[in-house]
C-alpha cells in the first residue's frame, strides 16, 4: 500500500483546527470570566436577605429579642434563649468566599441588626454585601 493512499489529517489540518478552537476561546472566556463572581455576590446577598434574615426574624419571635450571635442560631444560648426552638439554621453561616458573615446587633445601619460579608476582598470596601442600602 501507498503512503499516499491512506487516509489521514496532515498537520496543517491538525493546526488549522487547534488555532479555530483557540480564537473561539479567546472569545467565549472573557464573557463568562464575571460570572462566577456574580453568582457568588448573588449567593450571598440571598443568604443575606433571606435565609440569615429569616433564621434571625424567628428566633427573635421565639425569644423577644435577637440573638447576641449566629452561633445562637445553631445552638440554645446559655443565658436569654428560654423559648428557644431552634436551630434555626442548619449550619454556620459562612459566606461564598469562606468567611463568616458578620453580625451586630442592634446594628449601626438598622435599628435591630446589621449583616454583612467583606466581599471578594475579605475588607471593608464598595464590594461588601450588606442587608442596608448604600445611600444613608
Amino acid at each position: 500500500m501507498n503512503k499516499r493512499n491512506k487516509k489521514a489529517f496532515t498537520l496543517v489540518e491538525l493546526m488549522l483546527v487547534v488555532v479555530i478552537l483557540g480564537i473561539l476561546v479567546a472569545m467565549v472566556a472573557p464573557r463568562l470570566a464575571g460570572r462566577s463572581e456574580q453568582a457568588r455576590k448573588a449567593a450571598a446577598k440571598t443568604d443575606i436577605e433571606a435565609s440569615i434574615s429569616l433564621a434571625l426574624d424567628m428566633y427573635e419571635l421565639d425569644n423577644g429579642s435577637y440573638p447576641e450571635g449566629l452561633n445562637d442560631l445553631m445552638i440554645k444560648p446559655g443565658s436569654g434563649g428560654d423559648n428557644w426552638h431552634g436551630p434555626y439554621l442548619k449550619k454556620k453561616a459562612i459566606d461564598p468566599w469562606g468567611k463568616e458573615y458578620i453580625y451586630k446587633s442592634p446594628g449601626a445601619h438598622n435599628n435591630d441588626y446589621d449583616i454583612y460579608s467583606l466581599g471578594p476582598d475579605g475588607s471593608e470596601s464598595a464590594d461588601d454585601i450588606t442587608n442596608w442600602t448604600d445611600n444613608e
